[in-house]
């Protein structure tokens, strides 16, 4: 594991830790020792080479922020290493593009930490959708907010370019899912904001994604101190709201390792209501959350690697779900609406 912060704490070191396949061997901690809590056999090294010169080490995790992991990445595969790198994969597609060659050409993975495709509330979503008792899609809206007044300092989430914002934090997760449900829009508009007094990288954003036929809306804000529905979305024969967000994130940093029976599980008073019209009769009916599951990322991966089993969060994805958030940038900056047909 190429570093050792709230990523690898909070999303990666819990459910290796929980996962017979894996064994962590070494970590990379130039300072601390944290690791040793979840791993006291691993061995804590001061430099990326020695994971990458270690023979024993078969995946390495690439956890670091965004601005490395191209370069890291594309050292562990040159260095025969099959690959997990955090999402965004890069901060430009075609870095991006360049990391999936390399991977075919070195015949290792390259699997992108799209974890929130496995949130509960959006595993719901899927499956409300697929049900089809919506019908035609007409507004489909999600929102990530937080409450967050402070700024700290120092951190490299606070601090940089246009990639350093929120667009590439949590706008990376909900254009994923977006992406998973209706696939590449034809057109962007996005509007990016810096609304916490004394900040420097936008923790605000409004994108529009047009479809054919439907529109898809995300949202986010740092000041949000009561919110709203995460998820609304109208069709033709229904609507259906969703409140409340899912509670791995949170299980996760209160310590909890994710191996109890109920883990993912959603409190009732979270679930979501359907309303729909079926024989000219309308219908009202909460929506059990489905359960939770990170593990399926690295399970996924383990079978990918052992058994040749297709990657769930295939590579050539995340190059396009960089080339929507890249067209948001532009359409902030520009103020206009991007049309994927007149990108370069």
């Amino acid at each position: 594991m190429a570093s050792f912060g709230m990523s690898g704490q909070v999303f990666h070191g819990p459910f290796l830790k929980t996962n017979p396949g894996y064994e962590v061997v070494s970590v990379l901690e130039r300072s601390k020792t944290l690791s040793q809590k979840l791993f006291s056999q691993a061995v804590i090294v001061d430099d990326y080479n020695k994971i990458l010169g270690n023979p024993d080490i078969e995946l390495v995790i690439v956890n670091t922020p965004d601005r490395l992991h191209f370069e890291m990445a594309a050292a562990a595969l040159k260095a025969g290493k099959h690959v997990v790198v955090e999402k965004p994969v890069t901060l430009k597609s075609q870095e991006a593009e360049q990391l999936v060659q390399l991977s075919y050409e070195k015949g290792k993975i390259l699997a992108v930490f799209q974890n929130r495709r496995w949130d509960g509330d959006f595993l719901t979503v899927q499956k409300i959708l697929n049900e089809g008792k919506l019908g035609r899609m007409i507004e489909f809206e999600s929102h990530y907010d937080r409450y967050r007044t402070q700024i700290t300092p120092g951190t490299w989430k606070e601090e940089g370019d246009e990639y350093a914002g929120v667009l590439y934090n949590l706008g990376s997760h909900m254009v994923d899912q977006s992406y998973v449900l209706f696939g590449k829009p034809i057109a962007v508009t996005a509007h990016l904001k810096i609304v916490r007094t004394g900040g420097v990288v936008s923790d605000y954003y409004d994108i529009r994604l047009e479809y054919n036929t439907f529109t898809v809306m995300l949202k986010c804000s740092y000041l949000v101190h009561t919110p709203g529905p995460r998820y609304i979305i109208h069709g033709e024969m229904g609507s259906f709201f969703k409140h409340g967000i899912d509670p791995q994130e949170e299980m996760l940093k209160a310590g909890n390792l994710p191996e109890s029976h109920n883990w993912g599980r959603e409190p009732e008073q979270f679930w979501g209501t359907l309303f729909y019209t079926e024989n000219g009769v309308s219908n009202e009916s909460k929506i059990e959350t489905v359960a939770g599951n990170y593990h399926y990322f690295y399970n996924n991966v383990f079978n990918a690697i052992r058994n040749g089993v297709e990657l769930s969060v295939q590579p050539e994805e995340t190059v396009e779900v960089l080339k929507i958030l890249e067209a948001c940038l532009v359409s902030n900056r520009e103020k206009r609406t991007i049309y994927f047909n007149s990108l370069p």
